[in-house]
């Protein structure tokens, strides 16, 4: 019997895109459940009682929760496609370790920039540039984060960037004249299929955040 494999998450969910990538990374086959962030589905719910966030991977029925995660179980499980992870045990707790950095730093800091104005936004915009010059430095020369092919920390920080123009528009930098190696990072990664077809329209992730913020009052 084939797996049964569905995603609960939002079309601009920087973690469920994620588990996209590595889904398309592995050739695995699912359903994708689009779910209204300010009206929950009952499968989300009973899925996530801890969190009630999306991606939920429910594989065969039982739900898997937490991009990072998923994205360990998306590795373990399909074995046919290419790794995800290193196999050597001191590259991949580095490689978890700046997925944990990507994680603890960039959401929150981003979110300050384009739901606030004045000194917090400017604050958040200089802290953002820090972060993305860590990871910048920590690429060096090669091409994706973990040497010649794409990743883990590739596929975790990727979907970042197109949320970049939101970024930059409210904020009013660029990122490109700040990291231009990361951009360039950026680049090679979208050469990839499971990235170009998974990740959405920047203009429209900038034009959700626009409704967004009139929704939550925040203009």
């Amino acid at each position: 019997m084939a797996d049964k494999v569905v995603l609960l998450s939002s079309w601009a969910s920087v973690f469920g895109l994620r588990v996209q990538i590595a889904l398309a990374e592995k050739g695995v086959d699912y359903e994708f459940r689009e779910e209204d962030l300010f009206d929950k589905s009952p499968l989300l719910l009973e899925s996530n009682p801890v969190h009630k966030k999306v991606p939920v991977l429910i594989h065969n029925g039982k739900p898997i929760c937490e991009s990072s995660i998923i994205i360990q179980y998306i590795d373990e499980v399909w074995t046919k496609g290419p790794s995800l992870l290193p196999k050597d045990p001191l590259q991949r707790a580095n490689a978890r370790f700046w997925a944990d950095f990507i994680n603890q730093t960039i959401y929150p800091c981003s979110s300050r920039i384009w739901r606030n104005k004045g000194d917090v936004q400017s604050a958040a915009k200089k802290e953002l540039i820090g972060i993305l010059k860590q990871l910048e430095g920590e690429l060096g020369e090669r091409p994706f984060f973990g040497g010649e092919t794409l990743g883990y920390v590739d596929i975790v920080l990727v979907p970042f960037s197109r949320w970049f123009y939101t970024y930059e528009t409210f904020g009013g930098f660029s990122i490109e004249k700040e990291c231009p190696k990361l951009m360039a990072w950026v680049r090679r990664c979208n050469e990839k299929e499971s990235v170009s077809k998974v990740l959405p329209d920047p203009h429209k992730v900038y034009e959700r955040n626009c409704g967004l913020k009139k929704r939550l009052g925040l203009e």
